[in-house]
């Protein structure tokens, strides 16, 4: 008779603890689950303003040739590596820009890279972003 007398307050109290457990355990879903789409949300806004800048410089660069321009200036060693007598130019060439300051040679990197899209420098160089 004494044990079923405490069988009732055990049983609710293990009860009271299981309950206490599951909402607990709800509550690090409901977390991992906000956590993943603010995640997601991040991700989304991220590639949207990567595309929206891409359009943007497309647009900006409809009406210029700087682009053609540098085509050219890039082909005028690689026409002349195959002009027989013209490889020493070439050589000489790449040897004083290899003399030049590494200020001048970051700008010109940097003047490329604007001119055709610093994301398709970085793809073509094999950077990777953070």
């Amino acid at each position: 008779m004494i044990g079923l007398n405490l069988l009732g307050p055990i049983a609710g109290l293990a009860s009271t603890w299981l309950e206490g457990h599951v909402e607990t355990k709800k509550a690090r879903v409901e977390a991992k689950i906000i956590k993943i789409k603010a995640e997601a949300t991040i991700k989304q806004r991220q590639a949207t303003g990567e595309i929206d800048w891409d359009l943007e410089q497309a647009k900006a660069s409809t009406h210029s040739l700087k682009d053609e321009w540098l085509c050219c200036l890039f082909s005028i060693p690689l026409i002349l590596a195959f002009i027989p007598g013209c490889e020493e130019i070439v050589e000489n060439g790449f040897a004083q820009l290899e003399k030049m300051p590494e200020f001048y040679k970051m700008s010109l990197g940097v003047i490329v890279a604007s001119s055709f899209g610093v994301r398709a420098a970085t793809k073509f160089f094999n950077v990777k972003k953070k």
